[in-house]
């Protein structure tokens, strides 16, 4: 009957105390109870451990992942920094341009997946263009670990536009859409591969921020 157990749990690693013992039961034999079995597989050295994550090369096919963005015409939102001479505050090459009217910055949609890469769409607020096209969002809890590789496609558009100026939201955007146009596949595929080791350091550390 131990030799029986072993070959079950040996045969499908995924088998439970329950599903060995209805394999193994046999009517002219007793009937091994789930904490004896378990523990002869101990005793064998076969504990019971969570699998690790493993995802092959194609897991990602047919997922689309997509996400907003918002481009500045010019700088960033947070406080910028510039070392200057005393005395050299109103100097042209010293000061940070401005654009007037609440037009400095563009909203763009984009999407991803194992074959291609969808379309540049500049939007304006997301939850009504989604809401207008009838598209079903899911909840996404506060604080919650990013999973999305799309990310990392808004930092490559911004490295491609670094230094790049643009006059009006207009002109930004076609900037934007040439340089989304101008991302090789690899790129994508790169994002795509890493997502089992994303998963898995998430998972190593307990949903608190990784390296991703």
């Amino acid at each position: 009957m131990n030799r029986n157990n072993l070959r079950a749990c040996r045969e499908d690693p995924r088998r439970t105390s329950t599903d060995i013992q209805v394999s193994v039961t046999s009517p002219n034999e007793p009937v091994l109870s789930r904490r004896t079995i378990r523990r002869r597989l101990q005793v064998a050295r076969l504990h019971g451990r969570r699998p690790h994550l493993s995802w092959g090369p194609r897991e990602w096919a047919n997922h689309i992942w997509s996400d907003e963005s918002k481009f500045n015409l010019f700088g960033t939102d947070g406080i910028q920094w510039i070392r200057r001479p005393i005395g050299s505050r109103y100097a042209p090459q010293y000061q940070c341009p401005t654009v007037k009217h609440g037009d400095g910055s563009v909203m763009v949609w984009g999407c991803i997946s194992d074959t291609s890469m969808g379309p540049l769409k500049r939007i304006g607020h997301v939850a009504n263009w989604f809401r207008r096209r009838r598209v079903d969002l899911l909840e996404w809890p506060s604080q919650s670990p990013d999973f999305n590789p799309i990310e990392h496609m808004w930092e490559e558009l911004k490295r491609r536009l670094k230094g790049v100026r643009a006059s009006n939201a207009n002109q930004k955007f076609a900037q934007l859409e040439a340089a989304w146009k101008s991302i090789p596949m690899t790129v994508v595929q790169t994002l795509l591969d890493s997502m089992p080791r994303r998963c898995q350091a998430v998972i190593d550390a307990k949903g608190y921020p990784t390296k991703y």
